[in-house]
């Protein structure tokens, strides 16, 4: 393998450049926008198929087992298959699994298509990014992935936005079914481009103790980030079962990949100084910034009085800035320090969850939307100055797998992230609650005179307290999501620190990525 770099195909040029980028983009997108577009659903999917809003969930978590436990086995697979191979086989299984979920008659029957679309969708995140970058060249590594980000961004934003009005406007089985020629055409396009460029294969062992060990501790953790707040967490016997299977499962994981001949996750990457923090700051940074993404709309529509789609609209404009930004951040992160721009991008962030840090019940549309626009730019100066800085200097036949392992730890990062932000607002929510309530006494004058009032204007007493617990309740959920805004951008700041440990790439010398540029 050590030659393979050498062999490799020359870069695309002209349309074949554009129709490539356009065909892998176009995969990219239709995966990460299947991890959003169903959420909006549920509810709608739980009542057609008659089971409850708690059994639809599992919609949500069967799709993120899978992808989480496949996205690592991208490395191996790739080296198996080769990449063309294998990405093209994934975009058509993706399209047979979208199928099969819009023809589902059971919950059962839906949640198995969901597993098969979560294994299929896996290697196709990172071997979009090896595949782009292998049809660009050196110098210009910074944009393939300016336009690979571009995709990943815009899509988590238009999927509650789409799912919620074929929801409303067509039938739930249309989130599924609109895969189907989007799919088709990108794989046709991919192979009919890329299946001259396919990567050198070799037959390696399969191995079973790694594979199993894999599906056991993450499917564990997944189960366990996605139920642990409906199941009250560590009250729970079912969470201590798999806090337990997840903490051995990982722990014997590590131990057995690390000394296994032909490991099925390449983790000795980690030993790689650039790969170790920039993997880790780009997952925690993720895993911030996701809990803050569910955090907003969750707070809009319950205590605001906001639509899903109004919601969705005062999300909307974190593209703006991101799809200007992306292309002049791909252009030169290649030439200024990267660790600069990331940096750049966590100031950024700390500015904007401060501003939403003093955001209360009054807050206008106008007023929220404006650190919606800001956080595009740091999204622009974030994914791709540290996606290069992990994937530097990883030689041709490593990309694939150092790509897979770092998606892998970042979505998982964007669970976890998930779980505990939500967690946290309602915990802090009940503690404020109680703190507000103190206030209310008995013989409190305002709270008497409020009271009245309500009753004056044909309410129970019963009604004039629930609604008084209302606007409580609204306060305490406000001061909440003020405070995890506030320890996030906190936490962006001292990110910046862990950032500069990385060594900077060789300047004007597409980076890393490079490494899969030739």
């Amino acid at each position: 393998m050590s030659n393979a770099a050498p062999a490799g195909p020359q870069p695309l040029s002209g349309s074949a450049l554009v129709l490539g980028t356009v065909s892998l983009s176009l995969a990219t997108f239709m995966n990460v926008l299947d991890s959003s577009i169903a959420n909006v659903s549920l509810p709608a999917i739980a009542g057609d198929l008659g089971v409850s809003a708690t059994q639809g969930t599992w919609v949500i978590t069967s799709f993120g087992v899978a992808n989480a436990i496949s996205v690592p086995l991208t490395g191996w697979l790739t080296q198996r298959f080769g990449a063309v191979r294998l990405f093209t086989t994934s975009v058509l299984l993706f399209v047979l699994a979208s199928w099969l979920c819009g023809f589902a008659h059971s919950l059962e029957m839906l949640v198995a298509a969901r597993v098969l679309q979560g294994l299929v969708a896996g290697p196709m995140i990172p071997l979009s990014q090896t595949l782009l970058l292998s049809s660009y060249p050196k110098h210009k590594a910074g944009t393939a992935l300016a336009l690979w980000g571009m995709t990943t961004l815009v899509a988590p934003v238009v999927g509650p936005l789409l799912g919620g009005w074929i929801t409303d406007n067509m039938s739930w089985p249309w989130i599924f079914y609109i895969n189907v020629p989007v799919g088709l055409f990108a794989a046709g396009l991919t192979w009919s481009i890329y299946r001259t460029r396919e990567t050198p294969t070799k037959k390696l062992p399969i191995d079973s103790v790694g594979l199993a060990l894999l599906v056991l501790w993450v499917g564990a953790l997944q189960i366990m980030l996605d139920k642990g707040k409906e199941l009250d967490w560590f009250e729970s016997g079912q969470i201590q079962i798999l806090a337990v299977l997840a903490v051995v499962g990982v722990a014997v994981f590590v131990v057995w990949e690390l000394t296994a001949e032909h490991p099925v996750v390449d983790l000795r990457l980690f030993g790689r100084r650039n790969f170790l923090f920039g993997a880790s700051v780009l997952s925690v940074a993720y895993g911030l910034f996701f809990g803050n993404v569910v955090l907003l709309p969750l707070w809009l529509q319950q205590f605001m009085g906001y639509t899903a789609t109004a919601a969705g609209f005062a999300l909307a404009p974190v593209g703006v800035l991101a799809i200007l930004l992306s292309p002049v951040v791909g252009r030169k992160v290649s030439v200024w320090d990267p660790r600069l721009m990331a940096s750049f991008a966590f100031v950024m962030f700390f500015v904007v969850l401060l501003m939403r840090s003093m955001f209360t019940t009054d807050t206008s549309l106008g007023i929220i939307m404006v650190p919606t626009v800001l956080q595009g730019a740091a999204l622009a100066f974030f994914f791709i100055p540290l996606t290069t800085l992990t994937l530097s200097g990883i030689p041709p036949e490593r990309i694939a797998a150092a790509a897979g392992l770092s998606n892998f730890v970042r979505i998982t990062a964007g669970a976890m992230g998930t779980s505990i932000s939500t967690t946290v607002w309602e915990n802090r929510a009940t503690l404020h609650h109680t703190h507000l309530v103190e206030h209310i006494g008995l013989g409190d004058a305002v709270a008497g005179q409020t009271l009245n009032t309500l009753q004056a204007a044909g309410m129970s007493g019963d009604q004039a307290l629930s609604y008084l617990n209302r606007l409580v309740d609204q306060q305490a959920f406000t001061r909440a999501a003020d405070d995890i805004f506030l320890a996030s951008a906190v936490l962006f700041i001292a990110l910046i620190a862990f950032v500069w440990i990385t060594q900077r790439p060789p300047k004007m010398g597409a980076p890393v990525d490079a490494g899969g540029a030739h």
